[in-house]
């Protein structure tokens, strides 16, 4: 049994690409049906987000190919020129990666809180699926104790600056006072409620809510004294809004380059700032290219949240001690694990010599012999047929393969009392 992780993140493919392969968080029962039926069995997980697409599969090592295949297709691209932007990690690698990246060790902001419910999300769909075994499901458990530990003993969050926040540092540099902005959020998901937490905070003159769910939408912009619209509304309604914030699951652009331009018109070129969160992305690409737009997209925040010091640094350094301890147990697991068929066959084997010494021994003592005798000759034929094998082996050898087959035995049955 191998464990492997396959994927691409920020760090390895553009954004173009990442939107590519982006599954929709309540659709991933379906690939990951394909995935399996591609591969023959075994068990698979698939994390996706804004920042990442990644593969866990527990299986035969062979199985990296087809899975790479498989993400190749839904790119529609070849799996060659894909390969040049993903990872591949195996057993304790794929350990040590998923450990990192469920503690925010391994995303745009460090420490970020959203990436671990995330992955949780992932693991159940994986479990509704079907396609989560014991194997996965323990590498999960282990994961999330590790995120947990990272998240209750390190200062690893309290360094890190999320992309709601890098947005409002932007937007701040842009408009003289935010309290006299007008802010739309397009999306209710958790990235948007986020991004209304921070701007809420500023005291927009107006915070407006448009969503796919009216009551959704309603049920987010009442909790910061915000409105709500139907997305329906969007277009025509665009332009009275100094600042928009977008994070759908939505799988085409919402926004795209004509609609933006009416609303500079109807705006009297007043600049408009936006911000990205989805990946595919909701604001067609065009936009970034208008004289009064400023348009950001996750990629473009994450070049904004990074920190650094030295408590960060002794943060990381902790946090990754606390990952490693996890992984080495998760190896020890997974070796203890794969000796399990050789040892129920060792026992199956012994039970056999035993069951086959006791019919001797019972068939004596139904001919009348003295039960000592029996015991005496059970023990004899038992000792015998269980040793056998291994003087055999020991016969056999010769030179440095003797001398380790000597070295094993005295190990195994020689041990000090």
């Amino acid at each position: 049994m191998s464990v492997f992780a396959l994927g691409l993140n920020h760090a390895s493919a553009p954004l173009a690409l990442r939107e590519r392969l982006a599954f929709g968080a309540e659709a991933l029962k379906g690939p990951l049906h394909q995935l399996k039926t591609r591969l023959g069995g075994g068990e698979a997980a698939l994390l996706s987000t804004c920042n990442r697409t990644e593969l866990y599969v527990a299986g035969p090592a062979e199985w990296a190919q087809p899975s790479l295949n498989f993400l190749a297709d839904t790119a529609g691209m070849d799996a060659a020129a894909l390969s040049t932007h993903t990872y591949l990690h195996r057993h304790g690698d794929a350990a040590r990666h998923a450990f990192r990246v469920a503690a925010g060790l391994d995303s745009m902001v460090l420490g970020e809180p959203q990436i671990l419910g995330q992955f949780k999300h992932a693991v159940r769909a994986a479990d509704d699926a079907g396609t989560l075994g014991q194997t996965l499901h323990q590498l999960f458990q282990r994961g999330f104790a590790v995120a947990k530990q990272v998240r209750s003993s390190t200062e690893i969050g309290a360094h890190s600056i999320s992309m709601a926040a890098a947005a409002v540092r932007l937007a701040a540099e842009l408009f003289e006072d935010l309290a006299d902005t007008r802010v739309l959020f397009v999306g209710a998901g958790e990235m948007i409620e986020l991004a209304a937490t921070h701007f809420a905070a500023r005291h927009p003159k107006a915070l407006v809510v448009a969503n796919r769910t009216r009551e959704r939408g309603a049920a987010l912009a009442h909790r910061f004294g915000g409105q709500a619209i139907p997305l329906s509304d969007l277009g025509q309604r665009l332009g009275e809004f100094d600042i928009v914030v977008s994070c759908t699951a939505s799988s085409l652009p919402l926004i795209g380059l004509g609609a933006v331009e009416r609303a500079l018109k109807a705006r009297k070129r007043r600049p408009m700032f936006m911000v990205d969160l989805a990946v595919p992305r909701d604001i067609e690409a065009e936009v970034a290219q208008l004289p009064d737009v400023y348009l950001y997209t996750v990629d473009d925040l994450s070049q904004r949240v990074q920190t650094a010091g030295e408590k960060r640094q002794a943060a990381v350094a902790q946090a990754e001690a606390i990952v490693e301890t996890g992984v080495q147990g998760f190896v020890h697991w997974l070796d203890q694990r794969q000796t399990v068929p050789l040892i129920q066959s060792l026992q199956a084997q012994v039970g056999e010599l035993r069951e086959q010494s006791l019919q001797r021994a019972r068939r004596s003592l139904a001919k009348g012999e003295a039960p000592e005798a029996v015991l005496d000759q059970f023990a004899q034929q038992f000792e015998h047929k269980l040793m056998h094998g291994l003087f055999a082996e020991l016969h056999a050898a010769q030179g440095p393969e003797r001398a380790q087959i000597e070295a094993l035995l005295q190990r195994l049955f020689l041990r000090q009392r």
